[in-house]
């Protein structure tokens, strides 16, 4: 396989390159016709820099444990002395960011489909949380990791960062993620709990409904009395058309819920599996 990705990819030649990360870019390889995977190319592991190995074998570890069908299909890793790459499922129609970013992209997302990207994303990290020894926390949960296949259907990538949670450990960690999704408490305490995802789920969601990163509206959520403020017609993406009655009233039990998730507190925020739960109903 190895000598069929370096072909595929023509020695990781930028005309294949398809994303970039901290650790590592990710490159389009066709290794027959039809059969199509991404590669995530890991920076320098030969170099010696620790936070690519280690974030290398987290990856791996923490997708070795997941079969998901709202998580990113891993198929295996390469570790060489040239390139260590990780191989997975490729997505068609790339990540949540970029659609929402252009205004072609965002139309095609009606409020369904929008509805079921939280709802895939709601169910991959309670699934993680909860059904999973020992819970896999993302730490990285951003519309950058969510990619979408051709029907739209959410899948949750780039595990990076991911930690597994050890039950005898106080799980201190370094401070990972992407600005304006982290929660507030990893500012002063470095404890990774499954809360912190929450947190960046909350972010995650308004960003679907909105069509943008929510940015100021976050201040106006953790404040408790400020919800009761919140006019449904100012949380709406201006770009779609206005919802159905039966879709605002789901738009509305999901902004109640992400409301909730962004507490400020992390003991208050829901887990996961109860956010879950909301769209079974």
């Amino acid at each position: 396989m190895y000598e069929k990705i370096i072909a595929a990819t023509k020695d990781f030649d930028a005309n294949h390159l398809i994303g970039k990360g901290g650790h590592g870019s990710v490159y389009k390889a066709e290794l027959s016709p039809g059969d199509i995977v991404a590669v995530k190319k890991i920076h320098s592991l030969c170099t010696g820099d620790i936070a690519d190995q280690k974030e290398f074998l987290s990856e791996i570890r923490a997708l070795t444990e997941i079969r998901h069908r709202n998580i990113v299909k891993f198929f295996g890793f390469c570790s060489h002395s040239r390139h260590s790459f990780l191989v997975y499922e490729y997505l068609e129609r790339g990540n949540l960011a970029a659609i929402l970013s252009n205004k072609a992209g965002a139309l095609e997302l009606d409020w369904s489909k929008r509805v079921n990207i939280i709802k895939g994303v709601a169910h991959a990290l309670s699934y993680m949380h909860h059904d999973c020894f020992p819970p896999i926390v993302h730490r990285d949960i951003s519309s950058k990791n969510v990619l979408l296949d051709m029907e739209y259907e959410a899948h949750v990538s780039d595990f990076g960062t991911a930690k597994l949670l050890k039950p005898d450990s106080s799980n201190w960690t370094q401070l990972a993620g992407t600005y304006g999704y982290v929660a507030p408490e990893l500012a002063y305490t470095m404890k990774v709990t499954e809360k912190c995802d929450v947190y960046s789920f909350g972010v995650l969601a308004l960003e679907v409904i909105l069509g943008k990163h929510p940015g100021d509206v976050l201040a106006l959520f953790s404040s408790s009395s400020a919800n009761m403020n919140i006019e449904l017609d100012d949380m709406l993406d201006p770009r779609l058309p206005f919802p159905s009655l039966e879709v605002q009233s789901k738009l509305i039990s999901i902004l109640d819920m992400t409301f909730l998730c962004l507490d400020v507190s992390p003991r208050s925020r829901p887990t996961m599996q109860i956010v879950s739960h909301l769209f079974c109903n």
